[in-house]
């Protein structure tokens, strides 16, 4: 099997989940069904065509920068009474995703991405991703693998400011990993809005990856002494 990975980078990402009526809220990791939405308008797939190919693919998330939580207070007129909502979005977050399955199919969909038919968004349309999606194809390589072995996505500034060496939690389909599992509702079944549905699907978080960081500042503190003032009193 190969793995199309991309990188997922935007001043606001939402990863919708269970986002009903005043509160829409956001997932600290993106959904399969949201990463799978923008691969289908990269392809041009229309909301009521079937997206049981893309369905089928292997899902995985290396959280490069999980970023902040952010809550925007919305407020908007009614006749009746003011709708209030909260909406949460990931800040400045940065994610390394991964698709694994047919190569013809992830051929497709990397050329898809780098010249998208609809516009791609990172959970919500509000959301644009900053900069190129598609990493390219990692040929006769896994999922898991081709996540652990991608070089960390952030920018030299953001390591600066992180330790010598970072820990990046990977999340992805149970059965790939042996983490302990639990039922998340994104799969998506279908994405037309009459009638949308999504299912479950079992994920596992499985072990950290470790990546040394030689561009970290912290290293460059002075050393630990064991100077005492007070031994010359």
């Amino acid at each position: 099997m190969s793995t199309l990975l991309m990188r997922l980078a935007a001043p606001l990402q939402s990863w919708g989940v269970d986002a009903k009526f005043e509160r829409r809220g956001t997932e600290r990791m993106p959904s399969k069904s949201g990463v799978l939405g923008l691969v289908a308008a990269a392809l041009g797939r229309r909301r009521n065509e079937s997206i049981d190919d893309l369905a089928r693919l292997c899902f995985g998330v290396r959280a490069d920068k999980e970023g902040v939580l952010l809550r925007d207070f919305h407020t908007a007129k009614s006749l009746e009474a003011a709708y209030v909502t909260n909406r949460y979005y990931l800040s400045d977050a940065v994610f390394l995703a991964g698709l694994e399955g047919d190569e013809q199919l992830l051929i497709s969909i990397e050329q898809a991405l780098k010249n998208p038919v609809f516009p791609l968004a990172l959970g919500r349309r509000s959301c644009p991703p900053e900069g190129q999606v598609a990493l390219g194809i990692r040929f006769g390589k896994a999922l898991l693998p081709a996540l652990r072995d991608e070089p960390w996505l952030v920018s030299d500034w953001t390591k600066g400011g992180e330790a010598p060496e970072v820990r990046l939690r990977i999340v992805s389909d149970a059965g790939l990993d042996a983490g302990p599992a639990y039922l998340q509702r994104d799969m998506p079944l279908a994405f037309d809005q009459l009638h949308r549905k999504h299912g479950f699907r079992l994920v596992a978080e499985g072990a950290a990856v470790t990546l040394p960081n030689p561009s970290s500042r912290r290293a460059a503190r002075l050393p630990h002494t064991s100077h005492d003032a007070m031994t010359g009193l």
